[in-house]
Parts: structure tokens; sequence; C-alpha cells
């Protein structure tokens, strides 16, 4: 399918999607490859594709999940760029999970102002989310991705063979993304969770009704100023997560969370009824991933205060107004943010 924008890329989704990737290359001088350690074959794959495509490619290994995303690790790779003397006109492709998309597009954006990147996400995460969407990013001291840029993949290699391999927790952790864009906007992806909450059953309809709803919302407002916002529904809650625990959870666990708190807002403020709410934990507990946690309210919300929707002084949250209609919630009465709160940390 084509993500639409100023400058449209094609999303290829399906088994054997990274033999597109000569293609899409075709006429590349030089590209790097970057990739984590664990999927060196995959990576050595696109490499040799790529040669004897008649690219002079070359791997730039980096750390595995979120500890790729640091200055110091890009300032590393761009050093690898150099060496292998990567111009304006040539590409980096990233091969990985969402950490390492997130990475290989910043870096792509950033040396020498911009080249082409390609995404060959390997996670379902990756497929319906870090790697659509052209939003690339790395983390810091302060928070997550508040270092990044916006730049469009010049195209992006769903390959679903690679998820038969992908540890099951791993999986679920994807189908928090799945599960939000079925909230925000596509039903259909609610009611197919519900009939499997694996997941396993209808993965390739899942993944492509989930970047069909993340590519419109990117084609119509590419910079976040506007409905691509509601994109982060369950984010705000899910990214000061992460940051307190530096990392250890999974973003798909962080995001499960947040959706469950984000609907309790929600139903606090009266725009959401109790049934509804109730399916949102009921939904996402079927499908494995937690729904509780236990942690500082006071520090996450200081750490929310920072998140990159946040507007000087304000504290914005995507809320829906009715299953399917997000809208954005602005300085919420704190006894609503607390009964949220309560309501996700009881007994966790």
């Amino acid at each position: 399918m084509t993500v639409a924008g100023h400058r449209p890329y094609e999303v290829v989704i399906g088994a054997g999607a990274h033999a597109e990737l000569a293609l899409v290359l075709a006429g590349t001088a030089r590209a790097a490859v970057v990739h984590a350690r664990p999927l060196a074959a995959l990576a050595g794959a696109a490499v040799e594709t790529l040669q004897t495509a008649g690219v002079a490619a070359e791997a730039v290994v980096v750390p595995d999940g979120e500890a790729a995303k640091t200055a110091e690790v890009a300032a590393g790779a761009w050093e690898e760029f150099g060496r292998l003397g990567l111009t304006r006109s040539d590409a980096v492709v990233g091969v990985g999970g969402g950490a390492v998309t997130d990475l290989a597009g910043f870096l792509a954006a950033t040396w020498v102002r911009g080249v082409p990147v390609v995404h060959l996400p390997t996670s379902l995460l990756g497929m319906v989310d870090a790697a659509v969407g052209g939003k690339t990013g790395i983390n810091t001291g302060a928070g997550k991705n508040l270092v990044g840029a916006f730049h469009p993949p010049a195209a992006v290699l769903a390959d679903t063979d690679v998820l038969a391999g992908l540890p099951d927790d791993e999986f679920r952790s994807g189908l928090a993304e799945v599960v939000k864009c079925g909230f925000i906007a596509d039903g259909e992806i609610l009611d197919l969770l519900a009939a499997d909450p694996t997941g396993r059953r209808d993965t390739a309809e899942l993944i492509e009704r989930s970047v069909q709803v993340k590519a419109e919302a990117v084609g119509a407002d590419l910079h976040d100023t506007g409905v691509r916002e509601f994109l982060n529904y369950g984010h705000t809650l899910a990214h000061a997560i992460e940051r307190v625990e530096d990392f250890g959870w999974r973003h798909g666990e962080a995001v499960a969370v947040g959706l469950v708190f984000a609907a309790e807002l929600a139903g606090q403020a009266g725009l959401l009824t109790r049934a509804e709410v109730d399916r949102h934990r009921d939904l996402v507990a079927a499908m494995g991933l937690p729904t509780r946690y236990a942690g500082d309210w006071e520090r996450l919300q200081g750490v929310m205060r920072v998140d990159k929707k946040a507007r000087g002084a304000s504290l914005r949250f995507v809320v829906l107004d009715g299953l399917g209609n997000p809208t954005i919630l602005t300085d919420p009465e704190q006894a609503w943010l607390d009964a949220a709160w309560a309501a996700v940390s009881e007994a966790a």
C-alpha cells in the first residue's frame, strides 16, 4: 500500500517481501545495512542481495533493543558511514525491530542532512508502527525519542515470514499497537482480536489494517500537529513507564497499560461509558498483555510533562470520545488523573 504525503512511499506486506530490496535500491551506489547482532544472518542476506545487484553494501552493527537508541551509538554509526563514504545519493537500510529502525531512520535523516532509508522490520511492532510513518529518534536521560527528525522512508518491506520465529512475548508486545489502531479507527481489528486474542490466525490482515490506519494519519499529517497525534493513544503514560523503568518494559507492554489508563481517564471525563472502558481492559487482558503497573505516580507525572505531546505547561492526552473517535484532552482535572491511575495501579 502507498503512504501518501509530499514524498509517497510503498509498504510491501507479505511473505518474501525482503526480495524487493534490490528493486527498491536499484541504481544506488552504496548502502549501509544497520542491524543488531542477533539479526546478523538476515542482515547478511540483505547485504548479499544488494551486492549481487551491484550496490556496494556493508553491515553496520549496533546494540540490540533500546540500547541502540543513544547519542553514543549514533556517533559510532556516523563514523562508520564516513568510512564507507556514504553520500547523499547512497542509502541506509534498517534491519530489525522498532528500536533499530528508529535509529536507522535517525542516522539517515542526519547523515549529510538526509539520505534515503529503507526499513526491513523484523518484529510485529516494527511492521505496524515504528518502521512506518517517518518518525525517527533516539533517547536521552530526559525521555524517550526526544531527539529525532521526521524522515519518511523510501520503502518499508514487511516480510511476514520472519514473524514465525518471533517469541510469543515479542509478538504480544506488537499486538498492543495493533489493538490501539482498532480503538482509534478500525473496529474490525477489535473484532478480529476478540475472536482470536493471540493475533496469530489473522496476522496479515491485522498488519494491513493497522498500517492502513497509520498510513492515512501520516499522509494527512506528517509532522504530528493534527490527526497523527491520535496514533499516540495510550503512549503518554506508556513512554513515562518506559523511562521510569529504564526501558526494562517492552514498549507494547507499557502501551497496553497506557491504553487502559487513557480509557479510564476518558471514563472519568464522561467521554466513554463504563462498558467501553471495560472493553479496553478485557480485550487487553485477553491478549495476554498487562493492564496494571506498580510505580511512583508523582515521578510518572513529572516524566509525562516533558513528553513530546506536552505543550508548555499543559499536560495533554489522546482519549476517545466514543470508540473510534479520538480527541485531545488538555489539562484534565487532577481528580480524574488520580482515579485513572488508581484503576491501573491497584493490586498491580
